[in-house]
């Protein structure tokens, strides 16, 4: 083969620097519209979310009040220290703390089991997945009024179907030791919904011939169940480990509609007392700072459990 001959299959097989720079007009152009498309919620993300997270961090060094006084007085670490030796402040965040702990469990197990039972093949198969889910779409003030009710002593339905067995009245709201497991109660039939239609998405992704192997070495409901079910399900139930974690540790809706906090704080959540300091007592320089640290404890614990779950990753 000549020299000419190799040379023109080397040009042909070579873009020239003309090709090569339309192809970064055309990739910058896309990335132009790219942004364009991006830009408008890129605006929004910041004037809404940014901008009040850095507003309400610099609120945090003043003594600034809900009608927007003291904001020329800077106070420094002062807000900090006050809720260091604020017991209130400890008091409320070991209350979010009991009840992400006796919640997230409850909501994790009570879901598996649902997911399992209508991941049979029973009759109503749709009608029960949709029973188990409704209770998340309403909204928190009609739940609490519903369960407010169910609560009552004397004409709630519980207490009075209990009376009518003749057994005693539980008193759900106005008992400290017992009015945190009737908001775990109201909480589980709200919420577990959301965490049982996670589990049933999970299911669905289990290969059949699995089960169908192991079905034909003889294996029973529960082998099956155990063995296969329940392990190949390990990252969804990572995964809703994790959100119901975050989610628990943003009790407030519910506490403070169904019992305002009470009795004797014993439901007073963290987020309850930094709006009690921020739009009761106005001063939203404590509250801010009360904001901050819960933050920090908050993604402390959602950053541990995000290693946790690469860490599973990389060991499967």
């Amino acid at each position: 083969m000549s020299d000419v001959s190799i040379q023109r299959d080397v040009s042909v097989g070579t873009p020239s620097q003309q090709q090569i720079e339309s192809k970064k007009a055309q990739r910058r152009r896309i990335d132009l519209v790219g942004f364009g498309f991006v830009l408008p919620f890129l605006l929004i993300y910041v004037v809404f979310l940014v901008w009040p997270v850095i507003l309400g961090f610099r609120m945090s060094f003043f003594n600034w009040t809900i009608g927007g006084k003291g904001i020329s007085n800077f106070l420094g670490l002062a807000n900090y220290q006050e809720l260091i030796g604020d017991p209130a402040f400890w008091s409320s965040l070991w209350t979010t703390i009991v009840f992400t702990v006796i919640s997230t469990p409850v909501l994790v197990i009570i879901a598996l089991f649902l997911a399992l039972l209508v991941n049979r093949a029973i009759p109503a198969q749709s009608l029960f997945r949709t029973i188990f889910f409704a209770p998340f779409i309403l909204p928190v003030s009609v739940v609490t009024l519903i369960w407010g009710w169910l609560y009552q002593p004397g004409f709630g339905l519980i207490n009075g179907t209990l009376t009518s067995l003749g057994l005693k009245e539980v008193p759900w709201l106005t008992d400290t030791h017992v009015a945190m497991i009737a908001v775990v109660i109201l909480t589980t039939w709200w919420t577990v919904g959301f965490n049982f239609v996670l589990y049933l998405a999970g299911m669905q992704q289990i290969p059949q011939e699995l089960l169908e192997a192991a079905n034909i070495d003889g294996a029973g409901s529960w082998s099956r169940i155990r063995w296969i079910t329940i392990p190949l399900l390990n990252r969804s139930t990572v995964l809703i480990i994790i959100l119901q974690v975050i989610a628990s540790l943003q009790l407030f809706t519910q506490t403070y509609l169904l019992t305002g906090g009470g009795p004797n704080f014993a439901t007073r959540s963290i987020i309850q007392y930094i709006y009690e300091n921020g739009f009761t007592s106005f001063r939203m320089g404590l509250a801010s700072a009360m904001s901050y640290v819960f933050f920090i404890l908050v993604l402390l614990v959602s950053l541990g459990q995000f290693a946790l779950l690469n860490r599973q990753r990389r060991d499967a």
